[in-house]
C-alpha cells in the first residue's frame, strides 16, 4: 500500500493497484486526530468511551485531508453479518441499519466503514463503474460477506467478476489471529476446503490461527475475480498498533479507524 502524510497531520493508506483508476479509497490510521489515550488519536468510535465532539472533529479532519464533504458520507450500523445496502445520492448523510457492506454507482458519494482488526474489502468494476465496500470479521468471512457484496454488485449494476479489482486492507493477520475451536469448526462447515486458511503452531486444533486475508480472497476468486486483480495489503493491525487500532492487541482499549471510498468521474 501507499502511505500518505497530509498537511493537517492525518495519515492514510491507499491501494497501489487502484491508484490509476477513477475511484478513491483511503484507509485512515490513528494519526492526526484530537483524542487522548487510549484512543490516540484519530478515533472514529463513539461507543468506546471517547466523546462525540472529539470523534466528530476527528472525522472532519480526515475528510478535510481528502477533500470530502463529511456531511455526505454514507455509513452503516455494522453487525458482523452479510447484509449489503445499495445506496445513491438519496442516501447521502445516512446511516444504513444492520448492514456490513455498501455498494453504489453514484459518483462522488463517499462510503464509510469502521475497523479495529476486521478486514476492509474494496471492490471496484471499472467497466460498470461501480463500487463496493465491506466489513469482514470472522463471522462475515465465514458467512461470505465478500462474495455477497460482489453478487449484489452483479445484480444491481451488471458487474462482471472478471473485471473487478479488489483491495483487502489492514486487519489482523494470520500470524496474530488465534481463534477458538468453535470458529474453526464453523469455518469447516461453511467454507470450501477451509483447512487451507488455518495453521496450528501449537500443534492442536484447539488453538488454530485463521488467515482472514486468504479466506476473503478465495471467496472472490471462486466467484470469478482473477487472483492477479486482488491486492492484499499484508498489514497486520495487531502487529502495527503504532499506525492502526487493534481490538485484539489492545484488549479492546482502543478506537476505530475507517475506510472512505468514492467513485470519481470517468
Amino acid at each position: 500500500m501507499n502511505r500518505h502524510e497530509h498537511a493537517n497531520g492525518v495519515v492514510t493508506y491507499t491501494f497501489e493497484t487502484l491508484a490509476d483508476l477513477p475511484m478513491r479509497a483511503h484507509v485512515s490510521t490513528r494519526h492526526g486526530g484530537v483524542s487522548p489515550a487510549p484512543w490516540t488519536s484519530l478515533n472514529f468510535s463513539i461507543t468506546r468511551g471517547d466523546t462525540p465532539e472529539r470523534v466528530q472533529d476527528n472525522f472532519a479532519r480526515f475528510c478535510a485531508a481528502l477533500g470530502v464533504d463529511p456531511t455526505r458520507r454514507v455509513h452503516t450500523h455494522q453487525v458482523h453479518g452479510t447484509g449489503v445496502a445499495k445506496v445513491d445520492w438519496d442516501d447521502a448523510g445516512t446511516r444504513q441499519q444492520a448492514t456490513d457492506a455498501l455498494i453504489t454507482d453514484a459518483v462522488d458519494l463517499p462510503l464509510l466503514l469502521f475497523f479495529a482488526d476486521c478486514v476492509p474489502v474494496i471492490l471496484y468494476d471499472p467497466v460498470a463503474h461501480a463500487l463496493g465496500v465491506c466489513h469482514a470479521g470472522w463471522r462475515g468471512t465465514v458467512n461470505g460477506i465478500a462474495a455477497a457484496t460482489l453478487w449484489a454488485m452483479q445484480a444491481a449494476y451488471g458487474v462482471n467478476p472478471a473485471d473487478v479489482r479488489v483491495g483487502i486492507g489492514p486487519s489482523i493477520g494470520p500470524q496474530s489471529y488465534e481463534v477458538g475451536e468453535e470458529v474453526y469448526k464453523m469455518a469447516l462447515a461453511k467454507l470450501p476446503n477451509a483447512e487451507r486458511f488455518f495453521h496450528f503452531p501449537n500443534g492442536t486444533e484447539a488453538h488454530p490461527y485463521f488467515d482472514l486475508w486468504q479466506a476473503n480472497a478465495a471467496q472472490l476468486i471462486e466467484a470469478g475475480v482473477p487472483a492477479e486483480q486482488i491486492e492484499i495489503s499484508g498489514i497486520d493491525t495487531a502487529q502495527n498498533t503504532q499506525d492502526f487500532y487493534s481490538h485484539r492487541a489492545e484488549q479492546g482499549q482502543c478506537g476505530l479507524f475507517g475506510i472512505l471510498a468514492w467513485l470519481r468521474e470517468k
